[in-house]
């Protein structure tokens, strides 16, 4: 297979975008203790802010998208980009809780179109046999920035505090001038301007059942992941266990190499065996892991159930960039995944409260409340991929040939 450098670097962008999206998001989630002692609030009210995020990113995703669609990918995922590092720069300025909140839910808009313009034009310009690694490659940016996240905090925060933190997240903005200089724009989206252009609602009229099985699927995505990633390094590693923010931001770490490497694997598989197959056999591998993973009692048995749920967390994860862009209409293609991701994500935004408070009704444990909520979602997935359609191999217009 012979690759242009157009689409190298359309990967290394899209991949890069979805890592530092993820790493300025996932900063947060080891700082809840810390900022709710300086701004005197409960952990409820830190967890806001996370609960803001995620229900913030539909708009992000349709206000994004429609960009994308509209105008191109390209211009739309560099304003993207801008916008959620100077967010993320400007949270660490914050000087009370409710401008935190505000700013917060202003980068989950910012967050929220990137994974959708990145894998559109992704999609569309590499060749189709290398999608499904190339899917799976594009997911992992998101424990690959969750890694770096707690490379970070692991060197850095115990000296610099949490406010420097957020302003350590402006630097995905240097992001931009790559995509300037060597990202050309999908060619898909190019020939789909020489046609009769339909309105966003007359499509997803035609596409109806579609766009609510997408809906419901990745609503139990999210539930899959966040359930298994927001709680776990400050509140069931922090509190539950009484680690320290060196020993938590390691498991954290280990974790996400798990997840790196399920990613990889089950992306690639899904080119092998089908999507839904690979989706399934990732989500079914979350069980057998969840009694070491959630009521491990040592550092070591930890780590190795934090590694392998995030090998079938994100594995099934590695399947769905390619899986929504092959089952979207062409016309909205830059709109359609990255909305009903993240409509999923607002429906699955009460995790952590919730997770919050299965755990506090159970005496703070925080791990049970883990398992129920990935272990539920991991059935629900399996039930509705098996039932579900699959467009594999699709030809997309204009995308460069297998």
């Amino acid at each position: 297979m012979t690759w242009t450098k157009s689409q190298r670097n359309v990967v290394i962008a899209a991949y890069l975008g979805w890592t530092l999206d993820a790493f300025d998001f996932f900063l947060m989630v080891f700082m809840f203790k810390d900022i709710a002692a300086e701004m005197h609030s409960s952990l409820q009210v830190v967890s806001t802010a996370v609960l803001l995020t995620l229900g913030m990113r539909p708009v992000g995703a349709f206000l994004f998208g429609r960009l994308a669609d509209r105008f191109g990918r390209k211009p739309a995922l560099m304003w993207n980009i801008l916008a959620y590092s100077v967010l993320e720069f400007a949270s660490g300025f914050a000087p009370n809780m409710t401008t935190l909140l505000l700013v917060r839910a202003l980068f989950g808009v910012a967050m929220g179109g990137e994974w959708g313009i990145g894998s559109a034009l992704t999609m569309e310009t590499i060749p189709a046999s290398a999608r499904g690694f190339v899917s799976g490659l594009l997911q992992t940016g998101y424990p690959t920035g969750y890694l770096i996240a707690s490379l970070v905090v692991y060197l850095l925060y115990d000296r610099l505090g949490w406010r420097a933190m957020f302003m350590v997240g402006v630097i995905p903005a240097v992001l931009v001038f790559f995509i300037r200089r060597g990202v050309d724009e999908s060619p898909a989206w190019r020939e789909i301007q020489h046609r009769p252009r339909l309105g966003l609602m007359t499509v997803l009229l035609r596409h109806w059942q579609l766009a609510l099985y997408a809906i419901v699927l990745m609503t139990a995505f999210n539930f899959f992941s966040h359930g298994s990633q927001d709680a776990y390094p400050g509140m069931f590693l922090k509190i539950q266990h009484h680690f320290d923010t060196r020993l938590s931001s390691l498991l954290t770490a280990i974790a996400n190499v798990g997840a790196i490497c399920g990613g990889l694997f089950f992306g690639w598989l899904s080119e092998k065996i089908g999507r839904r197959r690979a989706i399934m056999t990732a989500a079914l591998l979350s069980l057998p892991a969840l009694p070491f993973w959630a009521f491990g009692s040592t550092p070591l048995i930890l780590a190795a159930g934090g590694f392998l749920i995030q090998v079938a967390v994100q594995g099934a994860w590695g399947v769905i960039p390619v899986h929504l862009n092959e089952l979207s209409p062409p016309q909205i293609r830059a709109t359609f995944p990255g909305f009903v991701y993240q409509l999923g994500n607002l429906f699955a935004a009460v995790n952590l409260n919730l997770q919050v408070g299965i755990a506090e009704a159970h005496g703070n444990n925080y791990g049970l409340a883990m398992a129920l909520v990935v272990g539920t979602v991991a059935v629900v997935i399996t039930v509705m991929v098996a039932f579900g359609p699959e467009r594999r191999g699709i030809v997309m217009s204009g995308a460069a040939p297998a």
